[in-house]
């Protein structure tokens, strides 16, 4: 029997990745009823990773309500997985998108992740998957740490949960009253940067404009996670500067391994894992990816690249339907990639061609199936 795994990405701004693989499932019954189709949508830790990797494994999503990047309450989620284990994604209580239209990266802050990370171990996960990605943060994850018994300690004396802005306040750091050491719980972090935690390629410099933050305001939150840096390594004894990915979501990444006790891994080799694709790609007989738009950035630990890691071994072959193509994409056919193609079919401005993304996904899709199976 013919089958197509399906594994995309979203489309930023227009499809969650479900409802591409949604829409591929059914120009591919258009073309051909008979046709196995398993969907896979995927994610690299940051949105959508939770329900990526339920879909993936029969796993259960979990409503929480948990503190925002501003610290209102908001309705989010984490993933229960068939062997015990959870899977929290950042984005859920931190992302960008909750700031609204006036980002603060100064005072926004991580303590809902915390949370959920704490509601899942007190169900009884002794695993964690976090995806780190798409934060409005810039906090090191001290709030995240907070939400889960790590004491900050100002000059005074006083415990306060820090943010970008207060960062600098940090006198001590206590882990004694840790969650997750109390109950040895194993924190898998899923990142896929390798910024370190400070200067010209830092969490700060790098990815705090994106969060609103201007020249002055890089400057305070690269000094705070320089200061924070240098607490960890006098009280905690861990020199966590320049390990690559330290600096992933607002320094979040060096926040989980020396305040949480994670480890660092690749989010898309992470997903792809926990989701069994190599073991639903070895009978296939097609697999389509995509994403909203492939370029060279792609070739490097994205999805689609994550994904021809896996297919090369099974010699599966590979078929891109992505939003839009830009640049040069040669380093993802020397990866295995068999082809790919941008969904557009005339030349328009993205606020126009999104209205017709689904559509113009459908029919791409339908022609794919055309050509490979005719």
């Amino acid at each position: 029997m013919k089958k197509v795994l399906l594994a995309p990405d979203s489309f930023k701004g227009t499809l969650s990745a479900l409802t591409v693989c949604n829409v591929m499932q059914s120009a591919i019954h258009a073309e051909d009823p008979t046709i196995r189709v398993v969907r896979m949508p995927i994610a690299d830790g940051g949105e959508g990773t939770v329900d990526a990797i339920v879909l993936a494994t029969g796993g259960q999503r979990k409503p929480v309500r948990v503190h925002g990047p501003r610290g209102e309450m908001l309705d989010a989620a984490y993933g229960w997985l068939p062997d015990g284990s959870a899977v929290v994604e950042t984005a859920m209580a931190a992302g960008l998108p909750l700031m609204g239209a006036q980002p603060d990266v100064m005072n926004a802050g991580t303590f809902g992740v915390g949370e959920l990370i704490g509601e899942a171990v007190r169900s009884g996960a002794r695993r964690v998957y976090l995806g780190l990605g798409g934060s409005a943060t810039n906090d090191g994850g001290c709030g995240a740490a907070a939400a889960l018994g790590v004491r900050f300690i100002n000059r005074d004396g006083l415990a306060f949960v820090p943010v970008g802005r207060t960062l600098r306040e940090i006198e001590r750091i206590n882990l004694s009253d840790s969650l997750l050491r109390r109950e040895s719980v194993q924190l898998q972090v899923m990142c896929d940067v390798t910024n370190p935690l400070c200067g010209e390629l830092g969490a700060a410099a790098v990815y705090a404009p994106q969060k609103g933050a201007d020249e002055a305001m890089v400057r305070v939150l690269d000094e705070g996670l320089s200061h924070l840096a240098d607490v960890i390594q006098r009280d905690l004894g861990a020199d966590i500067r320049n390990v690559p990915g330290s600096g992933a979501a607002g320094g979040m990444g060096a926040g989980a391994v020396a305040l949480l006790g994670g480890t660092l891994a690749s989010g898309i080799q992470t997903v792809l894992e926990v989701a069994g694709f190599r073991r639903q790609v070895a009978d296939a007989s097609l697999v389509l990816t995509g994403e909203g738009r492939m370029d060279a950035q792609s070739a490097y630990g994205k999805v689609i690249s994550g994904i021809l890691r896996e297919t090369r071994a099974h010699a599966v072959p590979v078929i891109a339907v992505c939003g839009g193509i830009q640049g040069n994409v040669d380093a993802l056919y020397e990866q295995g990639l068999t082809a790919a193609f941008s969904i557009n079919r005339l030349p328009m401005a993205f606020e126009e061609a999104r209205q017709l993304s689904d559509v113009n996904l459908y029919e791409t899709v339908r022609n794919v199936i055309r050509t490979f199976f005719r």
